[in-house]
């Protein structure tokens, strides 16, 4: 029972005044606590280019719906998103054709690697979620179908996610990818063969390397995700990009599927729906309250960027509050 109340007293000091939460004290503490800490995990190597990134790097942006911004370190160094970019293709797909999308994708956690093939010989050509990769390539056949100029597309709903148009794929990351995608070649084959790519493969997985591209900064992609906290909404036009329910959908889904093999893991530890990236970045959000997001490349076995869980797990701890 002390050891209870002494928490309570620990935690309870991070409360400016009814309703409110210092969140940039609680942002410094996890700076202090797991800057001091030593790194684990290993930078990816797979992609090329990821592998030159320094492990060093660490940085956390978190913005709310007050349209307040707190952060520290490395939060407005822009990074590959990698993954993270499958929240972006899964939202423009859904808000094009809805809930068609779930004839060509499924909505369980895989509880295999993100890269699986032989869940797609199990589950006849439909993928588990659309955050493992076949999943995100049959996103990304939806949104060649639906533009003639998918990459351009894309570009653009970022920018009006984020208000920002400087915001563009890296085409040295891009060709990186091509040059090592030897299992997204065969991943994409593999769906043609069940007739669940539409499009020339080609220019899927071309679409598809940019996509995963992309590079933001995690002040960006705080920006970016606070539509998924907000019920929709574009926080400084207040403008509906998304409806209630599809961002209903999509949360539950960075809930269960957002990391990988390590969902369930995530939602012990933190408690909060995200999506993680090999580039070593993680966005979560909780909704009705903020969008907050990490940056740090060493990853664990799971592919997930260690500090970055540590840091979420700490944020929740220490605000006190998760979604449950």
């Amino acid at each position: 029972m002390p050891g209870a109340l002494k928490q309570q007293n620990h935690l309870s000091k991070y409360k400016m005044k009814v309703g409110t939460t210092d969140y940039q004290k609680i942002l410094n503490q996890i700076q202090q606590e797991l800057s001091q800490a030593e790194v684990s995990g290993k930078v990816a190597a797979y992609i090329p280019e990821l592998a030159k990134v320094s492990p060093e790097k660490f940085g956390m942006h978190l913005y709310n719906l007050e349209g307040e911004n707190y952060c520290f370190g490395n939060s407005e160094e822009r990074f590959s998103i990698q993954s993270i970019s499958k929240v972006f293709s899964l939202a423009l797909a859904m808000k094009i054709i809805d809930s068609d999308l779930w004839k060509r994708v499924g909505v369980e956690p895989s509880g295999a690697r993100f890269n699986s093939l032989s869940l797609l010989e199990d589950n006849g050509g439909i993928p588990r979620n659309p955050f493992i990769n076949a999943g995100a390539l049959v996103v990304a056949d939806v949104l060649v179908s639906c533009f003639s100029n998918p990459k351009a597309a894309f570009l653009s709903f970022m920018h009006e996610l984020t208000g920002n148009s400087t915001i563009s794929y890296d085409e040295t990351v891009a060709a990186s990818e091509r040059s090592e995608g030897y299992r997204n070649f065969a991943m994409a084959n593999y769906l043609k063969s069940f007739g669940n790519i539409k499009n020339d493969v080609e220019e899927v997985l071309d679409f598809y390397f940019h996509q995963c591209s992309i590079t933001m900064s995690c002040k960006e992609l705080s920006q970016a995700f606070i539509v998924f906290a907000n019920k929709g909404n574009l926080l400084d036009t207040d403008r509906q990009l998304l409806t209630g329910k599809q961002v209903k959908r999509i949360n539950a889904l960075m809930l269960t599927c957002g990391f990988y093999d390590e969902a369930g893991e995530f939602s012990f530890e933190v408690g909060l729906p995200g999506k993680s990236g090999v580039g070593g970045g993680i966005v979560a959000v909780h909704p009705n309250h903020y969008a907050v997001a990490v940056w740090s490349p060493p990853l664990n076995p799971k592919g997930n960027s260690a500090r970055g869980m540590a840091a979420l797990e700490r944020l929740t701890t220490l605000t006190g509050y998760s979604i449950f």
